[in-house]
């Protein structure tokens, strides 16, 4: 007994040790800034206020973005459940001419950049659009075609990748004995795919709560989500209090969603098989299926298209002078001049070297995280360190990543920690967004790695980092290129952090694209829709070669 107790003492200890760098960032960059944030809305004169707090949330306004957020939320996820499982199904389990480019394109926008979203389907539904006729802009159905458009990949990859391993032969023993197609899905597939929808389904909807680009660019002044309240609780208004007060609320909502999120995920599932089922080609009854895919496709092609053809047609003739006016600082022509800073190639520049800095802190501190989260545990004592880890690095989502940029500037201006003229602030910020995308797709794949293996290197004579080099490596390799991938595009089209954190005179591109649409003029508006191009094109190529490497999806969180 005592020498296991010494083992488990020594085990405790170094899980403590390996947790230090990860917990001491987590702090200094994430729990420092928010409880600076928080603390400046709940403090007044030195007292703490919760009279003011209760008061905020009793405005009329507060309790209208509330329910806006819920209800809008709730539509979206609905809407992005319906359409994404069809085409979880197509692109997963079946095969056909042009599935891996059709999968690839239905992921594109979920990394997307939420400004580039937003000024799309302006570009789509505007009055001047293919789609104006409808007289969807400036409409809360525009925000959930939006909220949609940019969450319907989370349902196709994270519900296509438990579909893509359900063992078939029970369905197929129900085929045999009569059922129907109809039948087959409700008593046999429906079961083992739940987990997975419901899982999908609640991550969709705190991405949507949690949405700040699309409702900020399609909602304007008239609608706003808790996101956009409290970016605009704070830049404009400077109610601290009130933006503090619908932070916790974010923060609390979104907790019991990654909690519920943990625990579907926790779900055992016995039908899982252990090798994934061929694709088969498809018959008559999966006709359904591949045309609710050709339409999901269709949907997610248009406001892509239209903000291509937006820039290349801005007097309905075809012109490259939008991406012309790109090289300026504000000088070219124009009904008030523009709002272009420095040009779209400098922004470029200085988003791609922020995202190399993101990606790299986010893959060192998330590959730290993973392989701390998947270590075997001996004891309940390290079973649950270690799921108060997993479930505090995942705090990052819960928090709007406006009181986070917020919080930097009111918390990290102060030796020894004044970071205001860093280089490495914005990317820090970033970082800690993308940190659960990281942790999300390295996790599944070291719980795979049979830990016999690893014991096995060391009663070799490996030591813990030989061990790493030989058993891990090969493995992961490929989802860490995949994390990266995922952190860079993230880092890239990142707008809430960044938006206080960027220097007017070093802005990245959704920044310079924000400052475009906000300014009235003709040239202005081609020239945000000619910049978004640039960032979703490059956003795209990066996501296009992560689908490469076929990894588990983000829906996993």
């Amino acid at each position: 007994m005592t020498s296991y107790g010494g083992s488990g003492a020594r085990r405790l200890a170094g899980l403590a040790a390996l947790a230090v760098v990860p917990t001491a960032v987590l702090g200094v960059f994430f729990v420092l800034p928010v409880t600076g944030m928080v603390s400046r809305g709940f403090v007044t004169d030195g007292a703490l206020d919760l009279g003011g707090v209760l008061e905020v949330l009793g405005r009329p306004r507060t309790r209208r973005v509330l329910w806006f957020t819920v209800w809008s939320s709730a539509v979206a996820t609905t809407i992005a459940v319906l359409l994404g499982l069809p085409a979880a199904y197509a692109t997963h389990r079946l095969r056909w001419p042009g599935r891996r480019v059709v999968r690839a394109c239905l992921l594109v926008p979920f990394v997307l950049p939420t400004v580039v979203v937003g000024v799309a389907f302006r570009q789509l539904l505007g009055e001047a659009g293919p789609l104006g006729f409808l007289g969807l802009d400036g409409t809360a159905r525009a925000i959930i075609a939006g909220l949609v458009f940019f969450n319907v990949a989370v349902v196709v990859r994270g519900v296509g990748a438990a579909w893509e391993s359900l063992d078939a032969r029970p369905g197929e023993a129900a085929a045999a004995l009569g059922a129907s197609p109809a039948q087959v899905f409700r008593t046999v597939t429906w079961p083992q795919l739940r987990p997975a929808v419901v899982s999908s389904a609640s991550v969709v909807f705190l991405f949507c709560a949690t949405a700040f680009g699309v409702v900020l660019t399609l909602g304007g002044l008239r609608y706003a989500s808790v996101e956009t309240e409290i970016y605009l609780l704070t830049v404009q208004r400077l109610d601290l209090q009130a933006a503090a007060a619908l932070s916790v609320v974010q923060l609390l909502a979104v907790t019991a969603l990654l909690l519920l999120a943990a625990r579907l995920r926790a779900v055992p599932d016995a039908t899982v098989t252990r090798r994934a089922p061929t694709p088969r080609r498809p018959r008559r009854a999966d006709t359904v299926p591949l045309v609710l895919t050709v339409l999901v496709l269709a949907f997610v092609a248009l406001p892509v298209l239209a903000l291509v053809t937006g820039s290349l047609r801005p007097d309905d003739s075809w012109s490259l002078e939008a991406y012309r006016a790109l090289s300026g600082r504000g000088s070219a022509p124009g009904q008030g001049g523009t709002a272009l800073l420095v040009p779209v190639t400098e922004a470029l520049v200085t988003s791609l070297r922020t995202a190399v800095d993101a990606t790299w802190m986010a893959l060192l501190l998330g590959g730290l995280l993973a392989l701390l989260l998947t270590r075997r545990s001996r004891s309940r004592t390290e079973r649950r360190v270690r799921s108060v880890l997993d479930g505090l690095f995942m705090l990052p989502l819960g928090v709007s990543a406006v009181t986070l940029g917020f919080g930097f500037l009111i918390t990290l201006d102060e030796p020894p920690l004044d970071l205001r003229d860093s280089p490495l602030l914005i990317p820090l910020a970033q970082a800690l967004v993308a940190l659960p995308l990281v942790v999300r797709t390295l996790v599944p794949v070291l719980s795979g790695v049979d830990d016999r293996l690893r014991q096995a290197a060391a009663s070799l004579g490996a030591g813990p980092v030989r061990a790493l080099v030989t058993v891990d490596l090969p493995v992961v390799w490929k989802p860490l290129l995949a994390a990266g991938g995922f952190a860079f595009a993230v880092s890239l089209g990142e707008f809430g952090a960044t938006s206080f954190l960027a220097r007017p005179d070093d802005p990245t591109l959704p920044v310079v694209i924000f400052r475009l649409i906000g300014r009235p003029g003709p040239l202005n508006d081609e020239m945000a829709m000619a910049a978004s191009v640039v960032l979703a094109g490059t956003t795209a190529l990066v996501m296009l070669l992560v689908e490469r490497l076929r990894v588990p999806s983000v829906g996993a969180l």
